[in-house]
């Protein structure tokens, strides 16, 4: 059997014939709308610079990974720009240990808080905060002490009260009953009237875990100073601040040397001084007796 066509009366008929004639006259009663094959084709540029997408690169991606890390705060997860608090990462330090076990020495260096005077700045210290309670979640395991290095530290980079009480009331219960003590190194004016207007608020045991060191000695016969990071700045204030405590002690001592010696008179409790004889006698050095007025 012939399939490829078949003879009718008047007519030649074939498949290929068929179906050519009735998509022509299937296009003619139906008009079909242009293919996507036919619409104008953009340039590849032209789609990259209308889309709302940016292409990375690997190494922006790999950029981008490190920028935002977790911490874990309590039971909740919390998310830290770890680039816009890069110039600040400092300001919390693990220090070594002490005593017997895993009691960590934990620093708090105020002097790398960022100023109050930025645009971004409660921006910077949200992201601060969650990053100095998720370290200290990760650096502490049983007791440890807290080491506040306050020297070298101007009033626009005191965090203010209320960071600090917010600081206090998101550590976990477990940090604050292992916190042993509080050494504020260096304490300024500002900082003992602060706790001291604070401390009917705060609970009495965590008053008596608060202590003063005016110096590094002092603090070294504290804590082993092996692993304690001190920043140069507070070096360099507290090499200044013994300069200056000397100075003033030598000019103590120079005025006391320059006073004039006094002498008392025999018989009387009067005291008159040297140069009351130089007068009398007109001889330096040999001091005439005055008769007792008695």
């Amino acid at each position: 059997m012939n399939l490829s066509g078949k003879s009718f009366p008047g007519r030649i008929f074939s498949v290929n014939s068929f179906i050519l004639e009735t998509k022509q006259l299937t296009c003619r009663r139906f008009p079909l709308s242009p293919s996507f094959d036919d619409l104008p084709k953009p340039k590849t540029t032209e789609i990259i610079r209308k889309g709302s997408i940016t292409e990375y690169t690997a190494a922006e991606e790999k950029e981008d990974g490190r920028r935002w890390r977790m911490f874990r705060i309590g039971e909740q997860d919390h998310r830290v720009d770890m680039k816009a608090i890069e110039p600040y990462k400092k300001v919390i330090s693990h220090g070594g240990y002490y005593g017997d076990g895993l009691n960590a020495i934990v620093v708090f260096a105020v002097c790398f808080m960022p100023e109050s005077g930025q645009p971004n700045y409660r921006y910077l210290m949200d992201n601060l905060f969650k990053y100095v309670i998720g370290t200290l979640e990760l650096l502490v395991a049983e007791n440890y002490m807290i080491v506040y290095l306050n020297g070298a530290t101007t009033r626009r980079k005191m965090p203010s009260l209320g960071w600090l009480r917010k600081c206090y009331q998101q550590i976990d219960r477990r940090l604050r009953k292992n916190l042993k003590s509080l050494i504020i190194v260096h304490p300024s004016w500002f900082i003992r009237t602060l706790l001291a207007v604070t401390r009917p608020f705060i609970s009495s045991k965590f008053s008596q875990k608060i202590r003063y060191v005016f110096n590094l000695a002092e603090l070294a016969e504290l804590v082993p100073m092996e692993y304690v990071g001190i920043p140069e700045c507070i070096k360099q204030y507290e090499e200044e601040k013994l300069k200056k405590k000397q100075k003033r002690v030598d000019q103590e001592l120079n005025g006391k040397q320059d006073e004039p010696k006094s002498e008392h008179i025999a018989g009387s409790s009067t005291v008159l001084p040297r140069t009351h004889f130089r007068l009398r006698c007109g001889c330096p050095g040999i001091p005439n007796r005055v008769p007792n007025s008695g």
